[in-house]
């Protein structure tokens, strides 16, 4: 490997905004926040708005969409007039 051309790849703590969840891994992502970890030490912070914590599918709790109103709206919106 040549040195001095690699991102700097070390320790990082993902953390779902949504709900009470943080992971600590290994990445090259660039970040400015930081944050003290369970272990005591402190790594760069990287918030998530949705991670596998919070998402639908690895949770099991879908939400309900209102897709029939959405529709109509839109049908409504963008209905075709006769000419």
């Amino acid at each position: 490997m040549k040195k001095g051309i690699h991102p700097d790849y070390r320790p990082v703590v993902f953390q779902d905004a949504s709900c009470d969840f943080a992971i600590l891994t290994r990445s090259t992502i660039k970040t400015g926040d930081t944050v003290t970890w369970k272990d005591g030490n402190t790594y760069p912070l990287v918030k998530l708005e949705i991670s596998s914590g919070s998402h639908p599918f690895f949770t099991g709790k879908q939400k309900l969409l209102d897709t029939a109103g959405r529709v109509e709206k839109f049908n409504r919106k963008y209905a075709r007039t006769k000419a």
